[in-house]
């Protein structure tokens, strides 16, 4: 799509603006990338275009999106005022940048015919919204009301925020200061799945790095442990992931798992979680393994309870083995599962979907997440699609969410956390869900960014932040299992970024 910003009388730098179009842009017309063509717009140009001009009478203001798409066109509107445009440069931006998006809303839904179930908001993480709302003193009900009106979000997602927005101001409160939350990441799988694009490698094709791998991470964890103490940080949350962590042997695990214990600081540390993901990894002796060095939070992930579905996303295991790698899980003592299932998996359906549901229901996990399909670069998947860049349209998608929210709801679970992301089907969201008491910290603090996450291991991107302003600084480790296997010198670099980032 061809993205025009005319000049007005009072110049607006739209270059500054360019992202918010785009995110307005891919939530209406997914499968359409931005250009920038010179010049004005052509009166006979063809194909979809959309045109945003500024224009100033007086003491009143319009900012309008002008979108011609399938050769028709309409135009939205959105009022500014003078007063607002001789604010502070960054409070014209925000006002600027949000009527943008709405005008361009306006005109995108009444081309289109309908609203996304988020409206016109834009971003992975729209609980941010609703928690900086209740932060200022608003009420629940007021920040649910905000996202209606001023987003335009769906009455359904907008509870949905709250709630999560809800779950995250608990969090918040519980934090203490010096406190970080601690990723390792273990990006081996015993099979690479159809829809993943994961730096993960296929453990069957790389067993000669594995060992190595653990030695590297177990030198990493020592050099991370002497920074730690010398800033006086601890660690309040961790998690362990992938790729799938079981992938490992029970005594790479234990490798790995007392290593952290024996010097890391984890006196204060609450809750401690390992993916075991995939049944066709797990066994007895791991999970004792898990217990004994006190994990106490695990993920057992289906995705799905429909053998032919997982054949096709090339899961090497049946339904049956992920029941019977749940019971062996409650047999050994572990009393926080969660179960992840996937919305708008190939060859699944409506019908399929709610088998699986029920089924995962039927276990009782703690927590259940339930994902949108999102068609990412790099998956097997987006190769067969033949590499289209957009959402794949499915109408079932929408009533598999729809269904999982009122099921989940009825069954005493509540949404604490959720996020969205680029190419998902729908525009939809990822969310999870808990039986009240057993949400996950980590799960919150690292995705609503609310205290620093360390990461270590192949492809963990570190976010230091800081609380008080909310900036943000991240660093990121090699993405791949070889480059991190001679990365010493990196590693060493980001140890020394952390130190400056925390002194004072």
């Amino acid at each position: 799509m061809k993205l025009y910003f005319q000049q007005p009388n009072r110049p607006w730098q739209p270059e500054r603006y360019r992202y918010a179009a785009e995110q307005m842009m891919l939530t209406l017309f997914p499968g359409e990338r931005p250009e920038y063509p010179e010049g004005e717009p052509r009166t006979m140009e063809e194909g979809p275009r959309a045109v945003f001009s500024l224009s100033l009478s007086g003491e009143e203001g319009d900012l309008s999106a002008r979108v011609l798409w399938q050769g028709r066109e309409e135009t939205g509107h959105m009022p500014v005022s003078a007063s607002q445009l001789d604010a502070a440069p960054e409070a014209v931006y925000h006002v600027l940048q949000h009527a943008l998006k709405l005008a361009f809303y306006q005109a995108g839904v009444r081309l289109l015919g309908h609203e996304p179930p988020w409206g016109a908001l834009t971003g992975v993480r729209p609980v941010k919204l609703p928690t900086r709302a209740m932060l200022r003193g608003d009420t629940p009900a007021q920040a649910r009301e905000e996202l209606e009106r001023e987003y335009r979000v769906s009455p359904a997602r907008a509870e949905l925020a709250v709630d999560c927005a809800r779950a995250s101001l608990t969090v918040r409160r519980a934090l203490r200061p010096r406190e970080v939350s601690l990723y390792i990441g273990i990006p081996f799988c015993p099979s690479r799945c159809a829809y993943c694009s994961f730096v993960s490698a296929d453990v069957g094709r790389t067993l000669k790095l594995v060992d190595p791998y653990v030695e590297t991470l177990l030198r990493e964890i020592d050099a991370l442990a002497p920074v730690l103490e010398e800033l006086g940080l601890t660690i309040r949350s961790l998690y362990m992931g992938g790729g799938t962590p079981t992938t490992l042997s029970a005594r790479q695990l234990e490798q790995v798992l007392a290593r952290c214990r024996q010097v890391l600081p984890l006196e204060g540390c609450s809750e401690y979680t390992v993916e075991a993901g995939r049944p066709d990894t797990i066994t007895r002796e791991k999970l004792e393994v898990l217990q004994d060095q006190g994990i106490g939070r695990i993920s057992i992930n289906p995705q799905t309870l429909q053998d032919h579905v997982l054949e096709a996303i090339g899961r090497r295991h049946t339904a049956r083995d992920i029941l019977d790698a749940y019971s062996l899980a409650r047999q050994v003592g572990f009393s926080s599962i969660n179960m992840d299932l996937i919305a708008g998996l190939p060859r699944d359906d409506f019908s399929g979907f709610r088998r699986s549901l029920e089924g995962v229901l039927a276990l009782a996990p703690e927590n259940v997440t339930v994902h949108t399909l999102a068609l990412k670069k790099g998956s097997r998947l987006m190769e067969a699609l033949g590499g289209a860049g957009g959402q794949r349209e499915e109408d079932q998608v929408p009533r598999m969410l729809d269904l999982s929210r009122d099921t989940l709801r009825t069954r005493g679970y509540l949404p604490y956390y959720l996020y969205r992301q680029k190419y998902m089907s729908g525009g939809l969201e990822n969310v999870g869900w808990s039986l009240p008491g057993t949400e996950s910290l980590y799960n919150i603090v690292m995705m609503e960014e609310l205290q620093t996450v360390l990461a270590l291991g192949a492809g963990g991107v570190t976010k230091l932040i800081d609380p008080d302003t909310g900036a943000i600084l991240r660093l990121a480790n090699p993405k791949y299992p070889q480059d991190y296997l001679s990365a010493g010198a990196g590693r060493a670099e980001r140890l020394e970024r952390i130190r400056a980032f925390y002194r004072p």
